[in-house]
């Protein structure tokens, strides 16, 4: 079974558009286009009902810029649509990707799966760090992390995923990528695939998200202290998983 697929775009970044449009074309795949949230263009009472200062000073160790709010906020309408949809599984691009050809297989082989999953990561680190692995396709692996990777450029999110992120991350108060990395808040069974079938293309040296201010000696400590926290979690969090099993 082939999933929909739909892809995040702003609607001044058409060299990217054309470019992923090119990809889809390449591999014969259909996919719709999601207008980007330019943050600044949402009223106030929208923003607040999205992006909590309290939270974000709670969880994270700066203020997120714009154009990271605006990319969670891109990623929760993507969720959203897949709610909206009879569809039980969304494939969600971003726009600075390429397409390995294996994708529309090993896509199809997570629509099949049997086992309960919230999202599968498309993409990911040169080494992963992996807890458990099983065949995917005759080329490919599907994966139980031992530590969650940021990215967020590739993912195939299901409707059990999609419920627990949109229940749970609104508010939110980090980028979308570290807030996955929480997986235990949302209690989201978070797996990849490797070798990864989507990789960033060249577009993707020049970010939408926009310029970061440089960090000072407090946020460089926060930061620390929020690794930390993740590192700890997370291994405890895993232990627990396997003690239930």
């Amino acid at each position: 079974m082939s999933l929909p697929l739909c892809f995040i775009n702003l609607a001044r970044d058409q060299e990217r558009r054309a470019r992923l449009e090119s990809e889809l074309l390449r591999l014969r795949l259909d996919g719709e286009r999601i207008e980007a949230v330019w943050w600044a263009d949402l009223p106030a009472t929208a923003q607040s009902a999205l992006y909590s200062e309290k939270l974000n000073r709670q969880q994270y160790y700066k203020p997120l810029v714009n154009g990271e709010k605006g990319c969670y906020a891109s990623h929760l309408a993507a969720w959203q649509k897949l709610l909206d949809s009879q569809a039980p599984a969304l494939i969600v691009l971003e726009d600075d990707v390429q397409l390995d050809p294996r994708f529309l297989e090993v896509t199809q082989a997570i629509a099949a799966l049997t086992m309960p999953w919230d999202m599968v990561k498309l993409m990911g680190r040169e080494q992963e760090k992996v807890r458990a692995r099983r065949p995917l396709t005759a080329t490919t692996e599907l994966i139980d992390y031992l530590r969650v990777p940021s990215m967020t450029a590739g993912y195939v999110i299901s409707r059990a995923g999609a419920a627990k992120l949109l229940a749970a991350r609104r508010p939110f108060g980090r980028p979308i990528d570290v807030d996955l990395r929480f997986w235990w808040e949302c209690d989201l069974r978070i797996l990849g695939v490797v070798p990864p079938v989507v990789l960033l293309d060249d577009t993707s040296l020049v970010s939408s998200i926009g310029q970061k201010p440089a960090m000072g000696v407090g946020a460089q400590w926060r930061k620390f202290r929020m690794k930390l926290q993740l590192t700890v979690l997370n291994t405890l969090h895993h232990l627990r998983k396997s003690l239930i099993a």
